[in-house]
């Protein structure tokens, strides 16, 4: 005798509330970016790391601000700081990029984000936002950081700090090139596999293995060789633009008269990445 059926109301209702659409999902997806750069919100081994690169950054920071005040010697200007630190910026980039996107593949989840109302390019712009901010301000603050040591210990007065003021601005927009191009590829080589270890080793690989074919170039006989060297690495790529844009940088590179064309190649590279970043995304979201 089979018993009978009983329904039970447990109290769920509809939701009735504000539907905030798109802007609020891409805000969110933002937000969190940013936060797991810096491991907020994980726990406190993940801290250690993006944390470490912090307090290096701005200890040369402290260092170079303290050096130019009591011996006014400039070890750094905010470009040069920007190509000194790179490399760190490399292994940070290495690290987030597949906690922000590697995460998402491998555990299955992309699938519920591309539901409505979220779209693969709003999914694409709030992670290449979130990562953008996240380097750009590692670059940042310890050139703000060194500003203020110039500016404090200026003996020209206000007119000092307004010429310190306009060494810094072209800093941080240098910091900002560095930060896309970080990004781009970054976030291109990390969408391509669910494991994290794999992605972290290929964004390292990519700029490890293109600087000794720099430094090779850099040593033909050839003027035009030896100006277009820095065209074979995203790193020198980046320093040859900077040259260029402001020829006061001092980035070491000789660009003749390839500027313009080190302008092309990076807006090309950076360009080329973020579409395929977001033509990746947009074939996952039609699974």
């Amino acid at each position: 005798m089979s018993e009978a059926s009983v329904i039970h109301d447990i109290g769920y209702q509809r939701y009735t509330g504000p539907r905030l659409g798109r802007g609020a999902v891409f805000g969110a997806l933002y937000l969190h970016g940013l936060r797991a750069s810096f491991g907020f919100g994980r726990s406190a081994k993940a801290k250690i790391f993006p944390w470490g690169v912090v307090a290096i950054l701005n200890l040369v920071a402290v260092i170079v601000a303290a050096v130019r005040s009591q011996a006014g010697i400039v070890v750094f200007n905010y470009i040069t700081f920007a190509d000194a630190m790179s490399w760190l910026i490399i292994f940070f980039v290495a690290i987030v990029a597949p906690e922000l996107v590697s995460r998402d593949m491998r555990s299955g989840v992309l699938p519920l984000y591309f539901s409505r109302p979220l779209r693969a390019s709003d999914y694409v712009a709030a992670k290449v936002a979130s990562m953008v901010t996240a380097v750009w301000l590692l670059l940042a603050v310890p050139q703000l950081v060194m500003f203020l040591g110039a500016a404090f210990t200026t003996k020209t007065g206000m007119s000092g700090v307004w010429d310190e003021t306009l060494d810094l601005l072209p800093g941080w927009g240098y910091s900002l090139l560095w930060a896309v191009l970080f990004t781009s590829i970054g976030l291109l080589i990390a969408s391509l596999t669910g494991k994290r270890a794999f992605a972290a080793g290929g964004i390292v690989a990519v700029f490890l293995m293109t600087t000794p074919v720099v430094g090779v170039l850099s040593i033909l006989p050839s003027d035009d060789a030896r100006h277009a060297a820095g065209l074979a690495s995203p790193m020198t790529l980046i320093q040859g633009v900077g040259q260029w844009l402001i020829p006061t940088a001092n980035t070491g590179l000789d660009l003749g008269s390839f500027g313009p064309v080190y302008a092309i190649e990076a807006f090309t590279l950076i360009a080329a990445c973020l579409l395929l970043l977001l033509a990746r995304y947009r074939k996952v979201a039609s699974l």
